[in-house]
């Protein structure tokens, strides 16, 4: 008769229980959890770099649709659209405009919202409450990386959709009230233009053929960032707006609703206020009162910027997009954002 094979692996697990008939000591399974810890401890920042990663992806790819929407736009206007075409009526608010991403919305596979936006009179896109065209949100116009805690959001009178971006427009695109608006330098792609243009009344768009530095060596649009903890605590005082109603893409009414939709070189990639409310006194130069925090108002305001860990996401006139680095020289940001500077752009 044919013997039985004998399993050793099964008189070895036998030989295992019969040691520990009840299964794991405390310390084991101690030991067991603290593994598993550290194994999630290390995984956990490579899962949040990933989809950091995803996100600046995403964003990287809007920059580009927007790009190119911008140049569908020149194809048919021969021009880029305006960063805000403005007029002015009698009725409050006296000025009222047609922003730069209500020009593109043909051209950013919004030809519904396009056909039905009254370009006649804005302030009644505003009208229906969150419904309301001006409160749509618009994926295209957002980074998810941004933050924004309500959107649309809640402004006066009227329901806003947000944008995390912004046109370029040179050196300087907005100025405080009570500075003189001849201080904004119109050397960059996008500005005020009709008959309530400022500056100067009834400026006009910027075609291809006025950016003689060389389409790859221009800005176009880039991201702007929503999250400054310090420049909201100042929000408190009433010396400024904050950051959260920053930024309606409609930008319908006001007379300086130009800074929702450009932005500018003239504070540095990522600029946040170095102080909070409770430390105004280390301000240099002074921010001890409404008109001296209107020098770092406009600063943030109007800085390129984003939550992308060391830059933000650009997009060039030439349609490409690519990450700046935040230590990018303040004379080559300032170079990258004139048209017909005549800089010579260094290796960035």
């Amino acid at each position: 008769m044919a013997r039985a094979k004998r399993n050793p692996g099964a008189g070895h697990l036998a030989h295992l229980l019969q040691r520990n008939p009840h299964g794991f000591t405390l310390v084991e399974l101690l030991v067991v959890i603290a593994i598993i810890g550290v194994l999630i401890a290390l995984l956990l920042p490579a899962v949040q770099a990933a989809r950091e990663a995803a996100r600046r992806s995403q964003c990287t790819n809007n920059l580009r649709q927007l790009a190119l929407a911008a140049h569908n736009y020149h194809d048919t206007h021969k021009v880029f659209p305006p960063g805000l075409n403005q007029f002015q009526v009698t009725q409050s608010p006296k000025y009222r405009g047609v922003s730069l991403f209500a020009f593109l919305l043909p051209y950013v596979e919004q030809t519904a919202l396009a056909q039905s936006w009254d370009y006649g009179s804005p302030m009644n896109n505003a009208t229906g409450g969150t419904a309301a065209r001006s409160a749509i949100v618009m994926a295209t116009y957002l980074c998810p990386s941004d933050v924004i805690r309500e959107n649309p959001v809640w402004d006066q009178s009227a329901y806003y959709g947000m944008t995390s971006y912004g046109g370029n427009a040179g050196q300087r695109s907005y100025v405080p009230s009570g500075q003189a608006a001849a201080l904004a330098t119109l050397d960059g792609i996008f500005h005020t233009t009709g008959p309530a243009s400022i500056p100067n009344a009834d400026q006009q768009p910027v075609s291809l053929a006025m950016i003689t530095d060389g389409t790859s060596n221009v800005l176009l649009f880039g991201e702007r960032s929503h999250y400054d903890p310090n420049f909201e605590s100042i929000v408190s005082t009433g010396w400024t707006t904050s950051l959260q109603i920053l930024g309606q893409w409609a930008a319908l009414g006001g007379r300086r609703r130009i800074m929702d939709v450009t932005m500018s070189a003239y504070a540095p990639l990522n600029y946040r206020l170095p102080f909070d409310y409770n430390n105004l006194a280390q301000a240099n130069p002074s921010a001890g009162s409404s008109a001296a925090f209107q020098y770092y108002e406009e600063l943030r305001w109007t800085a390129w910027g984003s939550l992308h860990p060391g830059g933000a996401n650009l997009a060039f006139a030439d349609g490409s997009a690519r990450f700046l680095s935040e230590t990018l020289p303040a004379a080559t940001l300032q170079a990258l954002s004139t048209r017909a500077g005549g800089e010579v752009v260094p290796n960035y």
